[in-house]
């Protein structure tokens, strides 16, 4: 007998019939209970931080003070929620005025956000009240602070490099390069330069094959060089407090930890291993799963951390059933560029000697089609992807016809990018 699956799509839902006798699984994480009170969790948190003063003892005593916060890629998190909250406390408990704060969007190499964007994370109220900015990684008047162990040269935002108090507003997920997102992020590649967050993630590459470097990977933390040339930029910022969301996996504001920018990030780094993390006894056929949805599944380069996440589950050469829509197709600006080269067969040479962070994440998506057979719903045109080796549909009858699932197992994935599964027991 089938069974309709629910996945998140884009900004809608859609569901799949699957017969439900060659279902192994449906792995949806550990039940954790979200907040229901978000203000009071948060002052809990700036009041009693990890390895670190109340905030209000420190911000006190500060002239200037930037907040960073992370952009519309990352709305999951709900900054709309929270920074208003974090200039109260700093207005009213701090004594602060709305002149001594500065809020720079932690864009990286991404596009900056509208205004329209900006007033939807930080509210319209604080928009009006505090001067609102985007990070721009090729701006003329960053700022140099310093070289890492990794050889790199780290230029961060003028804001924050001359602000006499840096609060950074993140969530921690696994992520694909450097084992989990938010906490030192914030600054590298949040607000660094584009040579900066460049020569950090070439670090991405093996040094020996055109391959993933086998040191990086979700929730690897230790000897990955991502992370800790990361952690050394991040500690280079003077006077750094860190805030730190974590969601469950409906992205739900589940639990906040603050305090000192890495031990209070490696606490939150720790919940989601117990959030996220599900064991399993075996691989399967086939995987069906969703990014969550919108903006999880806004482009390829946003969809791979799900992608990256499910294949644990999944045996050699098996079949993934991605549902992503796509609306901004690559994501980065020069994604889709690397078709090229990839076609001519210049890959390798042309992304080591003009490393690119929307290069290696199409690189990454390539050498997962080289592995599994992605069968993807979404937007994207089919003859887009067809060279990298995915296959795109807008028809989910065929798609379902061609993955051809009889007698197959079959792990139920709703939202891919917050399930880690791990294999237990052989």
């Amino acid at each position: 007998m089938k069974k309709e699956y629910t996945f998140r799509y884009g900004n809608v839902s859609l569901s799949i019939p699957v017969e439900e006798s060659q279902v192994i699984g449906v792995i949806n994480g550990n039940e954790t209970k979200p907040l229901d009170d978000v203000k009071g969790a948060l002052l809990r948190s700036l009041d009693n931080p990890i390895d670190s003063a109340p905030l209000s003892d420190i911000a006190s005593k500060a002239g200037s003070i930037a907040i960073i916060v992370s952009d519309m890629t990352r709305f999951w998190m709900r900054q709309d929620l929270i920074v208003p909250l974090i200039v109260e406390y700093l207005i009213d408990k701090c004594g602060k005025d709305y002149s001594d704060l500065r809020i720079v969007i932690a864009t990286g190499t991404h596009v900056g956000a509208s205004e329209e964007d900006l007033r939807t994370l930080v509210t319209p109220a604080i928009y009006e009240r505090v001067k609102t900015i985007n990070h721009d990684c090729k701006a003329a008047d960053l700022v140099y602070i310093g070289t890492t162990d990794y050889g790199t040269r780290v230029s961060v935002n003028r804001d924050v490099a001359e602000a006499d108090l840096v609060i950074c507003l993140g969530a921690a997920t696994y992520h694909v390069m450097a084992g989990f997102g938010g906490g030192r992020k914030s600054i590298l590649p949040g607000v660094s330069s584009l040579e900066t967050i460049k020569h950090n993630h070439a670090y991405s590459l093996a040094p020996d094959k055109f391959i993933t470097n086998p040191a990086i990977g979700n929730g690897v933390l230790e000897g990955n060089p991502l992370n800790e040339d990361m952690l050394q930029a991040a500690s280079m910022i003077r006077n750094l407090f860190m805030i730190t969301l974590v969601t469950d996996t409906e992205f739900r504001l589940a639990s906040i930890f603050s305090g000192h920018w890495r031990t209070s990030w490696e606490a939150a780094c720790e919940e989601v291993r117990r959030i996220y993390t599900v064991p399993i006894r075996k691989k399967a056929d086939v995987v069906i799963t969703s990014c969550g949805g919108f903006p999880k599944d806004e482009s390829l380069y946003q969809g791979t951390k799900a992608v990256d996440n499910v294949i644990s589950a999944l045996k050699d050469g098996g079949t993934l059933i991605l549902l992503l829509e796509g609306r901004n197709g690559g994501g980065s600006p020069d994604y889709f560029d690397w078709i090229k080269p990839l076609v001519n067969g210049t890959f390798e040479k042309e992304l080591r000697e003009n490393f690119t962070v929307g290069g290696y994440i199409f690189f990454l998506n390539c050498e997962q089609a080289s592995r599994f057979n992605i069968l993807m719903y979404s937007s994207i045109p089919a003859e887009t992807v067809k060279p990298m080796g995915i296959k795109a549909y807008d028809d989910m009858e065929k798609l379902l016809k061609d993955a051809d699932l009889d007698g197959k197992s079959i792990y139920i994935i709703p939202t891919g990018s917050t399930v880690l599964p791990v294999v237990t027991e052989k």
